[in-house]
């Protein structure tokens, strides 16, 4: 079953159901509490954790905060809270005599008095949509440069609930306990750094007006098994189109990841002027001069293949330009599964136009502020709403690359696998590659966020021994296991 993910406001209002049908709203506040502490008390005792501080605000996150120190007190941990005044919810207030009748030492600030094994944070909720104050902004910087395990209760605090994005300092958790569902800014943008581990905490049955904002993109991925009577032609012919004279590496990372996918034949157009230096390195993939050609050539050449890699290395200038207009008009005609990536990307926005449904656009967040007219810390802020506009305005399927990639089909995948060392020189090239061979061969029996998936399973088995100095030329190997494993 796929792993649901939620916006906060839906979170909100499934809750506020939950309590019109006669249920108790302290009770599910305790009934959290009590989940979250025996998960903890497991995982403390297993890594011999001792002192725990607990830090509450002055809403109901602080109320899970109260009875989660109580619970661990009664257990035989050191608890000891540290809070800020308390708001004005009957809920938080019984918590809080909970913790104080269990005679826990409640410090009104957060100065803290020693050095504890962990550090618990639940000081804001889901609720926080506006920037921290500067005494919020210091709180959190204390409790960051404390040496301690750190713990999340829903979500760090300061990190927006839907968008990641630190608002503008939050918790850098080790581990997060998410309440009732999880949410979208756990898992993108600078929430994957800042979430840690993270477990949801399931306390009351989903109802039927709940709607997921979207999905996380499965890891088990299983691609259909090759027939013993296949040949190259049975698996498909990806066409890689690019390779500006300045600019020969991009095209041969698409076509070597689109072998390496499992393509039967790939045909790389580009310069002449690297045709040797492609050979040399791979001597399966096929050639032809895209000055040379003529439209017959290009026409036939298109009959010939099914699916298209369009923009890797393909340069900006007055050359490119024409190459994209003569090609993207053929290509759009087609039926062909076709992927505009980097430079198509970018002459794409010069010239918006509707692309048809099986176009796959795959921009790092520069390249989606490039086609949207804005800028990318403006992509980066709300990345959801920005994939969300380009379909809008150009249509076809899209990826926004980057930390917690996300792909929109008809739903929208967030993708949980990869890693910071993929982000080099080349990634996206792979990736290209990928999307053009896989769809080559199994057109709509795999989904986009599938290969997405699979590309970001290879850059971690690539990063096994480390993160640092991956190239994107060594994913071929890592892509051959990858894609393998998964029959």
């Amino acid at each position: 079953m796929q792993q649901r993910v939620y916006h906060s406001k839906d979170i909100q209002a499934w809750e506020q159901r939950w309590f019109a049908q006669q249920n108790s709203s302290y009770g599910l506040m305790q009934q959290v509490a009590w989940l979250i502490s025996n998960r903890l008390i497991k995982q403390f005792e297993t890594s011999n954790f001792h002192r725990i501080a607990v830090c509450c605000g002055a809403g109901n996150n602080a109320g899970d905060g109260y009875l989660i120190a109580k619970y661990l007190k009664q257990h035989g941990f050191e608890v000891e809270i540290y809070a800020s005044s308390l708001g004005q919810s009957s809920d938080l207030n019984l918590a809080y005599k909970e913790a104080q009748q269990s005679k826990i030492k409640i410090y009104p600030h957060f100065n803290f008095q020693k050095n504890y094994d962990v550090y618990i944070d639940a000081l804001f909720g889901i609720g926080l949509n506006r920037p921290l104050s500067q005494d919020w902004q210091q709180i959190i910087q204390s409790i960051n440069e404390a040496r301690g395990f750190k713990v999340s209760v829903d979500l760090p605090s300061g990190l927006n609930a839907n968008t990641g994005r630190p608002m503008p300092i939050c918790i850098q958790a080790d581990q997060t306990y998410t309440v009732l569902g999880f949410k979208a800014g756990l898992f993108t943008g600078l929430g994957k750094q800042y979430a840690g581990h993270i477990d949801v905490i399931d306390a009351i049955p989903a109802d039927a007006m709940l709607q997921p904002l979207a999905y996380l993109s499965p890891h088990n991925i299983h691609l259909p098994m090759r027939k013993a009577f296949g040949h190259k032609g049975t698996y498909g012919h990806v066409l890689v189109i690019g390779g500006h004279g300045n600019m020969g590496g991009a095209v041969i990372m698409a076509a070597e990841a689109a072998f390496a996918s499992g393509a039967g034949k790939v045909t790389v157009i580009c310069d002449a002027k690297h045709h040797i230096a492609i050979l040399s390195r791979a001597p399966n993939i096929m050639l032809a001069d895209i000055n040379t050609m003529s439209e017959e050539d290009r026409v036939n050449l298109l009959k010939q293949v099914d699916a298209v890699c369009f923009g890797m290395g393909l340069g900006r200038d007055q050359w490119a330009q024409m190459q994209y207009e003569t090609w993207f008009k053929l290509i759009q005609q087609s039926n062909l599964e076709v992927v505009l990536d980097a430079d198509a990307l970018w002459f794409l926005a010069q010239f918006p136009q509707k692309l048809n449904s099986q176009t796959y656009c795959t921009p790092h967040p520069g390249e989606a502020a490039t086609l949207l007219g804005l800028k990318t810390s403006e992509i980066e802020s709300d990345r959801i709403a920005a994939i969300y506009a380009l379909q809008d305005k150009y249509v076809g399927q899209w990826v926004l690359k980057g930390s917690g990639s996300l792909t929109l089909e008809d739903e929208l995948y967030i993708c949980t696998a990869g890693n910071a060392g993929m982000g080099t020189g080349g990634m996206g090239d792979v990736l290209a590659g990928m999307i053009a061979s896989l769809k080559a061969q199994f057109h709509q029996e795999i989904a986009l966020h599938q290969v997405v998936t699979l590309h970001a399973l290879a850059g971690d088995d690539l990063a096994k021994h480390g993160e640092r100095g991956l190239q994107a030329q060594d994913m071929k190997h890592a892509i051959y296991k990858v894609v393998n494993s998964s029959n």
